[in-house]
């Protein structure tokens, strides 16, 4: 591909121009947010340049911005939302809750139902408990691997997002050697060690280093783009780790309930040992996670059992399994449960996308690549298809190709995040028009590209 960076900035420009045109109303918000907030923003992810789009209503596989613009959305809420937003067995489960109360504060029934369910479509779990994030359910599931194994070391993926949590907010950004945040102390990563995905030599080499207590990784790399797990990865991974002592964590913060009802356990006939949950568990209303495994295993959150503090796993939480998350998460997977030809639906329909768009790249003489599985898609400017996070950037062929596309769609009409890799998070009722949609928007901006390399 040649260099066409000159070019895009020129295109970026004219795009910007469009965008400040019809979002005036959130440029006027953005100023004022700005006094506010740092960055202007609630979380640095919702930040667009030149500046975000301010939602005000969101409806099926709609947002709408305060200037009145329409827009597809492939975001869905960061993905909780896997049967778009308000959707009616959801809205009515929320009604039900404020009749109930929205917090109790004491055990209730409608916690042992979920739970039960959850058991019943999840492979291998015995047990579950709720938290209020998928942050907070990975650390749980760390100190329970620690607790389980009597052993010190992790190993996480290069580029693996698992929330704030100190021990694992390492390696997420590339080059994937400087801290994650200020105040993070050295001392405590220090027992986090990293490997590149689809690399199992890698693995092998710090499971037989090292006593390590659990590997933990996306079955599907989310913030990296969308990066799907070669053939018979998994499986080695779940060979290698039974063979050096460790558990097996999946993060199924972004894959459970949206690869299969039982998520990417189901989909790749994989066990792990623990699994953490978030997002979608709630139905898309209330912050939550989980953590869920063997009865071995959370047993040692068991205070009867093990009445001394420094025995167990210590686990809690003010919001923890409050009705509200509690009974929405119920009736979301119930549905899903009852209506499991969505995932043949979805999962065919996005298998097309990636398709479309891949033969567009390659008619027009573009280097990118399709990746992703089921209904989670990305799209990488790369000189090669990429195999791990660090691929996604060291084979990167422009610094700007992706914010301009990004750019490009939301002045098209379509909405998803972020703007440094291309990737979407649909719900599992997109229809084929809204994807449609999609697949015209990319495969114009696809065309374009094309067209500027053509005019050097």
């Amino acid at each position: 591909m040649k260099p066409i960076d000159h070019e895009l900035s020129e295109f970026t420009r004219r795009l910007e121009a469009e965008y400040i045109a019809k979002t005036k109303k959130s440029r006027e918000l953005y100023e004022e947010s700005s006094k506010y907030m740092p960055s202007g923003v609630s979380y640095a992810l919702r930040y667009m340049s030149p500046y975000p789009l301010y939602i005000v209503r969101a409806k099926g596989t709609r947002v709408y911005d305060i200037d009145g613009n329409e827009y597809v959305d492939f975001w869905m809420g960061h993905g909780v939302q896997l049967l778009g937003h308000l959707h009616p067995v959801v809205v009515e489960a929320v009604k039900k809750v404020l009749e109930i109360g929205s917090h109790i504060g004491f055990e209730h029934p409608y916690v042992v139902e979920y739970s039960e369910l959850l058991a019943k479509v999840l492979p291998g779990v015995e047990m579950v408990r709720f938290t209020n994030s998928g942050t907070e359910a990975n650390m749980y599931a760390i100190r329970l691997a620690r607790a389980y194994t009597g052993r010190k070391y992790i190993v996480k993926v290069e580029g693996g997002w698992h929330g704030g949590y100190d021990g694992l907010h390492k390696a997420v950004t590339y080059p994937y050697i400087k801290p994650e945040s200020s105040g993070l102390l050295d001392e405590v990563a220090l027992y986090t060690l990293v490997v590149p995905f689809n690399d199992l030599d890698a693995l092998e080499a710090v499971l037989r280093k090292y006593e390590v207590a659990a590997f933990i990784v996306e079955p599907v790399m989310g913030a990296a783009g969308c990066l799907e797990p070669e053939s018979e990865y998994l499986r080695e991974v779940k060979r290698l780790t039974e063979e050096y002592g460790a558990l097996l964590i999946f993060d199924e913060v972004i894959t459970g309930f949206r690869l299969a009802l039982g998520g990417a356990q189901e989909y790749y006939g994989v066990r792990a040992d623990i699994v953490v949950l978030g997002k979608a568990i709630s139905g898309g209303v209330g912050a939550i996670g989980a953590i869920a495994a063997r009865s071995d295993i959370m047993e040692l959150m068991d205070h009867l059992k093990r009445p001394e503090p420094a025995m167990r796993v210590f686990h809690g939480g003010t919001y923890v399994a409050n009705p509200m998350s509690i009974i929405t998460g119920h009736v979301l997977v119930k549905y899903l449960y009852e209506n499991r030809h969505l995932y043949e639906e979805s999962n065919s329909l996005w298998s097309e996308f990636r398709s479309r768009v891949q033969k567009a790249c390659e008619e027009n003489s573009v280097e990118c690549w399709t990746t992703g599985t089921a209904s989670l898609s990305g799209l990488h400017f790369t000189t090669k298809r990429p195999r791990s996070a660090r691929e996604v950037y060291e084979a990167r062929w422009s610094k700007l190709v992706e914010r301009t596309l990004h750019l490009y769609s939301r002045v098209r009409g379509v909405v998803y995040m972020s703007e440094r890799v291309a990737h979407y998070l649909p719900s599992l009722v997109h229809s084929r028009e809204d994807v449609e949609r999609l697949v015209e928007v990319t495969v114009d901006f696809i065309n374009t590209l094309g067209k500027l390399a053509n005019t050097q």
